[in-house]
């Protein structure tokens, strides 16, 4: 199992999110891992830095024109919050909740260019459109500007608390990993986090005239005690997927997006095979250790596989368990899109008896707390 197309994409500039980053959280970056980059991805960089650079004057006019506005946004209805492992249909379930007209979510174009989405959308908004593909490189789930995305983008285009920030240094990735968790870092990175997040969620609660926001964002798996400090109504619906499945599809993913993202030569693929594993591990650690924080009626547990099977029952459930409004009057529209994806096929594996091994033996807790059977 090797990486795809580590080779000819390395002349690929703009699949990276770093372009959309704020300059002096590129820069920032960039001194936590030394300033190592790779000679091969050296364009990368340059037209990361070129684009930081046009766009930072443009960050600088919305600040100064929208901050006051968007400090003053009051989140009257806390966000509902998609986690779950990477791989795990969160993804589609964002897609189908931002359906109801009820709920507000993250874009594409703002996840990607959080700095500049109120006031240089016509601007902006087309070279955002420009660099995506038509479909994932991972799936054959469609991309587009207007689209959900996971707020993650956003965060790691402001702060240094991003998984993916791993992804473009993955020498350096179980630093970033630590992010995820919140493992080992100091309080103010922790505060710096909140404060990140909330102004995020309240420029785009801005733009959405105060819906509530419907936000996927899989590092959130592991920090349920601070979202709860921050909206204690939020809502919570988790994914979960078969381990051996979540596995195959979760190194695919990984080994064709690290090529795209990366800016340095990335390690031996058994490096983040078991970085993967680890954060799992720990993710989930930290998910049960504070789920019964969450207040009752607000979370939802849910297997890929019965979502993936029946989604429009499974989506009625989570409207009636969570006391959401919106089921009835967008049912047609869930449905609709449901069948539209009905399209899509799945990919299919071979387990070898080395990889099974490993899965039954590093994600026990999965196998047990869902109710998954191992293969002996």
């Amino acid at each position: 199992m090797n990486y795809i197309g580590l080779k000819e994409n390395s002349i690929i500039v703009t699949k990276t999110p770093f372009p959309g980053y704020n300059l002096i959280n590129m820069i920032g970056i960039l001194g936590q891992n030394k300033f190592l980059v790779s000679i091969r991805y050296i364009p990368r960089l340059i037209y990361s830095l070129i684009m930081g650079g046009i766009l930072s004057p443009f960050r600088i006019k919305e600040k100064m024109l929208f901050d006051k506005k968007i400090n003053k946004v009051e989140i009257k209805h806390d966000p509902i919050f998609i986690i779950g492992h990477w791989r795990c249909g969160t993804t589609y379930l964002h897609n189908i909740l931002s359906l109801d007209k009820n709920l507000g979510y993250f874009t594409t174009f703002q996840a990607y260019l959080p700095g500049v989405f109120l006031g240089s959308e016509k601007l902006f908004k087309p070279l955002v459109a420009s660099s995506l593909p038509g479909k994932r490189p991972m799936d054959d789930v469609e991309m587009h500007a207007d689209f959900p995305q996971e707020d993650q983008y956003a965060l790691g285009a402001l702060t240094p608390y991003s998984y993916y920030h791993g992804w473009c240094f993955p020498k350096n990735m179980d630093f970033y990993n630590k992010y995820v968790v919140m493992e080992n870092v100091d309080k103010e990175d922790i505060y710096a986090w909140k404060k990140a997040y909330l102004y995020l969620i309240k420029k785009v609660t801005f733009f959405e005239n105060g819906k509530r926001l419907v936000l996927k964002n899989q590092d959130n798996t592991a920090k349920i005690k601070l979202l709860l400090e921050m909206f204690p109504d939020a809502k919570f619906i988790l994914l979960i997927r078969d381990p051996y499945d979540l596995y195959y599809s979760m190194m695919k993913f990984m080994r064709i997006v690290i090529p795209l993202y990366c800016l340095q030569n990335p390690p031996p693929l058994r490096v983040v095979e078991d970085s993967m594993f680890t954060l799992l591990e720990k993710m989930f650690k930290k998910y049960f250790q504070e789920k019964n924080l969450i207040p009752m009626g607000n979370l939802v547990e849910m297997k890929y596989e019965k979502f993936i099977s029946e989604p429009l029952k499974q989506l009625e459930n989570i409207y009636k368990t969570l006391n959401l409004d919106g089921f009835n009057e967008n049912k047609e529209t869930f449905e609709q899109y449901i069948n539209a994806q009905k399209k899509i096929k799945l990919d299919t594996y071979r387990l070898t008896e080395e990889n099974k091994e490993k899965i039954n033996k590093r994600w026990h807790i999965i196998f047990k707390e869902f109710n998954y059977k191992k293969i002996q």
